[in-house]
């Protein structure tokens, strides 16, 4: 029945390592109900409980339908960078309303979905050669750790240098590289739900520190009827209707390949091709979460680059994926509870996650400079560019310009050609 339901197999793992691995990407991923609420509270009309709600039944939606659909251990919930874009870009910078945004998050997942059915998705994803697909794991760690620096303070903002060493010695960034050591050693000695139990015990370690402000335990979940389809039509044909669509599609679309791309790639979750196994099932739990997510009052619903450290604890199923939800769920009536955890305890997880993302760059044939550059354009360009798009839209356009330039056209389809025009066009005009 697990086979049937979640395509469980027995000989590749347990269903004690599935609930672990889903526990340990919860815990990771966990952040975004603190961050969320955060960030939304900022646009007029939309509060901190509401949105908690909101972005918790979202990740529910998503998760469970990775779990039964797509039979992968992905977790999935509104996706970072994709709400900072919402919120600070289309309503902040552009001055649209959070109705208005929403309603470009649901032409997404809408147009997403066709997509999925299509067969578009996955023949964009198999246009990807395998040198890039080992690159953007290793791009993505990078991208992570340096998210998880930041959020902490260890890494901040420099006028004079881009970005700079924070205080070490105090605060949260302290906190960050206690948890760090404290992570790390667990991992090292293989203790089971080693990022978990890092994260629970930086967040106690902050109380004393004052980095930690308990908020509560339990509470019940706030309404979402303030948030919950509200949408904006008036200026759904509008230029700048069409290029905030756009921007959603793209960096949803290539997070979301990315990460699968990387995560499976570095847990040998794919056929002797290389190709990830029901990848078209994903995509289409990723476009379903997305539309759900709007509805519900939400940014883009994307798969998790944390689900990184449950496949690393053992996960390899939907099982792992329902255990996600689950979690999501009850965490529901611990709203104070969650919004607890500083980021200076969720840091020292992705920093960990970041380092183990990395491994498939020993894959990478860097003896051969039309695999190699490509590769590495694509690598550096997801932190430094703070995109995991970015970097791989510019390392698809240097593939086919490098190996243009070497003579190899062999190496190159139809398909790449397609994809290197696309991404150079979005960049002039977008």
């Amino acid at each position: 029945m697990l086979n049937k339901l979640f395509g469980f197999d027995p000989s590749q793992t347990t269903i004690r390592k599935e609930i672990f691995a889903g526990i340990t990407t919860f815990l990771t991923m966990s952040y975004i109900l603190a961050v969320n609420p955060s960030m939304f509270s900022q646009l007029e009309g939309m509060s901190s409980g509401a949105v908690f709600t909101a972005t918790a039944l979202a990740a529910i939606v998503g998760s469970l339908a990775m779990a039964f659909w797509g039979k992968l251990p992905f977790g999935l919930a509104p996706g970072m960078g994709l709400n900072a874009f919402f919120v600070y870009s289309v309503c902040m910078g552009m001055g649209y309303s959070w109705q208005f945004a929403l309603t470009a998050v649901l032409i997404e997942g809408l147009i997403f979905i066709v997509l999925t059915i299509t067969n578009v998705r996955e023949a964009i994803v198999e246009a990807i050669p395998l040198s890039l697909r080992r690159a953007i794991g290793v791009g993505i760690g990078l991208f992570i750790t340096f998210i998880g620096f930041n959020s902490a303070g260890v890494i901040v903002n420099n006028d004079a240098t881009l970005v700079g060493l924070g205080d070490i010695t105090s605060g949260s960034a302290l906190l960050a590289l206690i948890g760090l050591i404290i992570t790390g050693l667990l991992y090292m000695r293989g203790i089971p739900g080693s990022i978990l139990i890092g994260i629970l015990i930086t967040m106690l370690i902050g109380i004393p520190m004052g980095v930690t402000e308990f908020k509560g335990l339990v509470s019940h979940p706030e309404s979402i009827s303030s948030i919950c389809c509200k949408f904006e039509w008036d200026h759904i044909f509008s230029i700048d209707m069409l290029i905030i669509v756009f921007t959603f599609f793209f960096i949803d679309m290539f997070d979301t390949v990315g990460t699968l791309i990387g995560v499976c790639t570095k847990s040998h979750m794919v056929d002797e091709n290389g190709n990830i196994r029901r990848l078209k099932q994903a995509f289409m739990a990723d476009a379903i979460a997305t539309t759900v997510g709007a509805i519900l009052g939400t940014s883009t619903t994307t798969t998790y680059v944390e689900s990184a450290a449950g496949v690393a604890q053992g996960g390899r199923s939907g099982l792992t994926a329902f255990s996600i939800a689950c979690c999501f769920a009850v965490a529901l009536f611990f709203s104070p509870l969650f919004l607890s955890i500083p980021a200076a305890a969720t840091a020292p997880a992705l920093i960990i996650v970041g380092l183990l993302m990395m491994t498939p760059i020993t894959q990478i044939p860097f003896d051969d400079f039309s695999e190699a550059v490509p590769a590495f354009v694509c690598i550096v360009m997801m932190p430094f560019s703070y995109s995991i798009s970015n970097g791989i839209l510019l390392g698809m356009i240097s593939y086919v310009l490098m190996n243009m330039i070497c003579g190899k056209f062999k190496k190159l389809t139809p398909a790449m050609y397609i994809l290197a025009v696309l991404f150079i066009l979005k960049y002039i005009f977008i």
